[in-house]
């Protein structure tokens, strides 16, 4: 196949069950979300590019993808706009810009694609859907809590009942790097090397650390102390420092709160950092065995309003991976959504169009055999092709005598029905179990 054929590598074409699958998904965690009291927010598939400048980390700044300037600057070679690489971004974006029209705090959540120029690979698209909760303008830890819980019923509401929480602070990492003097502008590189610890080594972690400055003997201490499988350690570096203790308040805080979610549900992890450079108090990741890497994520991002020229106002959010959730639960997803009701054409086409008319205002998901074949065995795999539950054929002996014949396709078994009560008994007959 030619490659202009192809969707372009790191997108996919989405057919009919798993669009319906993602929807379906989709809209269970609007309900969690509404139920929590946040509003739906939508915003451009792309930003200006000097909107993502300096608010995600190099890493992640190299992803993004750029738009080249259009009509007679095109020539220039030079991007002035970005597709979304986030829904945060442009959600803080939204609060600088219409941040007098809406109520404080603010909350709202959205659902929607964003994109990475990312390398494709299994699991990993360039193209994939985001679902984000945030609050604007609340300092209180009942926010980053409530974060919490939503981010937690959905993934209930998802199908998943096996997962944790994992809790950690920036406040707490760069009161760590303080414990250790490392000097303040370099924390950005070393919380950086850090976040390296789920797929490097310790060694080569280290290693990394030693090349950004830090001694050899300080960046085995701080990676041994973050590894550590007794987190007292940590915590006893972090009482070193004011703001070791005030980030170390932020997850014991958390904790507490989330004493209401099953047991073993939230943990402090001290080695979870979060690669953007945005956040600035409590941060999580979760992790579900079975699940590659976390399926939700998020924290708290003070700040990041201001940087975007809007007002100084706090902030904190979510994220849910449902691209990686439904990627994981697909092999097992079997159900197919058919017709309910699958008329073939055997003459009398007029009659068929009212019949459709009558089931489809019944709120019947009925189609009509649009193919050019008269052949009755054609019709009927076209119905099965269709995962049609019945079959109504309407064929000259059932015209001359005002009937149709229903075939159940799954037991064969096949019934005649009056043409006039076809609507009305075919709806009964859905509708039983």
């Amino acid at each position: 196949m030619a490659k202009a054929a192809e969707a372009p590598s790191g997108t996919r074409d989405l057919f009919a069950d798993e669009v319906r699958r993602r929807k379906a998904a989709f809209d269970r965690l609007a309900q969690v979300f509404e139920h929590y009291g946040f509003d739906p927010l939508e915003t451009p598939a792309f930003e200006r590019l000097e909107t993502f400048a300096g608010k995600l980390g190099d890493e992640a700044a190299a992803l993004i993808f750029k738009i080249l300037k259009r009509g007679v600057h095109e020539a220039s070679g030079e991007a002035d706009l970005a597709l979304r690489y986030d829904h945060t971004v442009p959600f803080v974006r939204v609060i600088g810009t219409h941040g007098g029209k809406l109520p404080t705090p603010y909350k709202r959540y959205t659902i929607g694609p964003v994109w990475r120029a990312d390398r494709p690979a299994r699991g990993r698209f360039r193209e994939f859907v985001q679902c984000d909760i945030d609050t604007a303008g609340a300092s209180s830890i009942l926010a980053d809590a409530e974060i919490l819980f939503a981010i937690n019923e959905g993934l209930e509401a998802l199908g998943i009942e096996d997962f944790q929480f994992q809790l950690n602070s920036r406040q707490a990492l760069y009161g760590l790097l303080e414990a250790y003097e490392i000097p303040a502008d370099h924390g950005g590189r070393v919380l950086g090397t850090l976040d390296k610890l789920d797929k490097a080594s310790p060694d080569a972690v280290a290693a990394e650390l030693a090349d950004r400055g830090v001694s050899s003997a300080i960046a085995e201490s701080l990676v041994a102390d973050v590894l550590a499988a007794d987190t007292d350690r940590v915590r006893a570096r972090l009482d070193t420092t004011e703001q070791g203790k005030a980030g170390i308040a932020q997850v014991d805080d958390l904790l507490r709160m989330a004493d209401d979610l099953p047991a073993g549900r939230a943990r402090f992890n001290p080695r979870m950092v979060r690669g953007l450079d945005y956040y600035t108090g409590a941060i999580f990741e979760v992790e579900a065995p079975g699940y590659p890497g976390s399926i939700a994520s998020g924290g708290r991002y003070d700040g990041l309003v201001a940087q975007l020229g809007g007002p100084d106002m706090p902030a904190c959010g979510g994220s849910i991976g449902v691209e990686r959730i439904l990627a994981i639960q697909e092999s097992g997803h079997q159900q197919h959504r058919g017709l309910d009701v699958a008329l073939t054409v055997l003459g009398a086409q007029d009659e068929i169009m009212r019949l459709a008319s009558q089931l489809r205002r019944r709120g019947l998901r009925t189609g009509i055999y649009l193919g050019s074949s008269g052949k009755l065995a054609k019709q009927l795999k076209w119905a099965n092709e269709q995962h049609a539950r019945w079959v109504v054929l309407y064929g000259p002996q059932e015209q001359s005598e005002g009937e149709v014949t229903v075939r159940d396709m799954e037991s064969g078994e096949q019934i005649r029905i009056a043409i006039g009560e076809v609507a009305e008994q075919m709806s009964r007959r859905i509708e039983q179990p």
